[in-house]
């Protein structure tokens, strides 16, 4: 993790909720430059906030993650009990309360009060999306879910979901100033419940909790196979990119060749999802964009390079 040393040149950043996400976030920002106002009603969880950022950022200059030393970049973080100081210079806030409906429309009533007429606000709801709590707010225009992986210190993607009402304007400043921050912004396109990040995850769980439910593995070996197996591959590509290097002739033969056993998988489940000749054809585009078809043994020969570094660094490290 780059730190930026000019902190300085940086907006205030405020972090609402000193929860496991907040206190993550806190670090990533700071980590960058960004002076950051931690937010936190409860006297004790602020304290023990301070002890856990502390915590996180000498774990990360152990592994050489930072090029400031954690005292510099703690001092960047200040923590309050009082919302309007924490918002009241801020240019974005990042929500961080529980995933509850009335409380986060409570809240953002709260700052369509107290931060600047400016200031981006985004939420880190996890499935939840805005226009479920921000609508009708003066500020409306410059709200939006900005989701991320946990922590977002080490998980650097972050899901940038707009509202109906949100101003195109708003999205392209979250999108600038997380990028600054270190992450990589990905725009969902439409608000759908859960995003992209758990849709994805949720559909794996299903899966896993029926394998169980119907006595075919373990949850020790389900975990297995997605710690060791799918889960090693997929930190190095994703699942459209791994059927396209595992199958001959790519994705596209891939959908001809296990495209109905994947229907009848689904259809055990209740599921009427086909993967129609349109779909299929809109994925290869933009597969053979990325990579034509003649860049595959190079791509496949890369991919396993990463996967011999990463069971070289397992193993040093068991």
């Amino acid at each position: 993790m780059e730190q930026t040393s000019d902190a300085a040149r940086n907006p205030t950043i405020a972090v609402l909720g000193a929860g496991a996400i907040g206190r993550a976030f806190a670090v990533l920002f700071a980590g960058r430059g960004f002076p950051v106002k931690l937010f936190e009603p409860d006297e004790g969880a602020r304290a023990a906030a301070a002890k856990g950022i502390a915590a996180t950022l000498d774990d990360l200059d152990g592994y050489g993650l930072f090029d400031a030393e954690p005292a510099a970049v703690q001092a960047l973080i200040a923590i309050t009990g009082d919302l309007a100081e924490a918002v009241g210079d801020a240019a974005y806030v990042q929500e961080c309360a529980p995933e509850r409906q009335e409380l986060k429309r409570a809240l953002f009533e709260q700052l369509d009060a107290l931060a600047p007429a400016d200031a981006i606000l985004a939420s880190s709801s996890s499935a939840m999306p805005a226009s479920r709590f921000a609508d009708g707010l003066a500020a409306s225009p410059r709200c939006l879910v900005a989701h991320p992986g946990n922590p977002p210190f080490l998980l650097r993607v972050i899901e940038l979901v707009p509202a109906p009402f949100t101003a195109p304007e708003t999205v392209e400043r979250a999108h600038a100033l997380l990028e600054a921050a270190g992450m990589q912004p990905v725009l969902v396109r439409k608000e759908v419940e859960g995003f992209v990040f758990n849709r994805l995850q949720g559909a794996v769980l299903r899966e896993a909790y029926c394998l169980v439910r119907d006595g075919v593995a373990s949850v020790e070996d389900i975990d297995r196979v997605m710690r060791d197996g799918l889960g090693l591959r997929w930190s190095v590509i994703g699942p459209f990119e791994t059927v396209d290097l595992n199958t001959a002739g790519g994705i596209a033969a891939h959908a001809q060749k296990l495209g109905p056993a994947y229907a009848r998988m689904g259809a055990e489940r209740g599921q009427d999802d086909p993967w129609t000749e349109a779909l299929v054809g809109e994925v290869t585009a933009q597969r053979r964009a990325a990579l034509p078809l003649d860049g595959r043994d190079a791509r496949i020969a890369w991919r396993d390079r990463q996967l011999m570094r990463l069971l070289r660094l397992r193993r040093d490290e068991a």
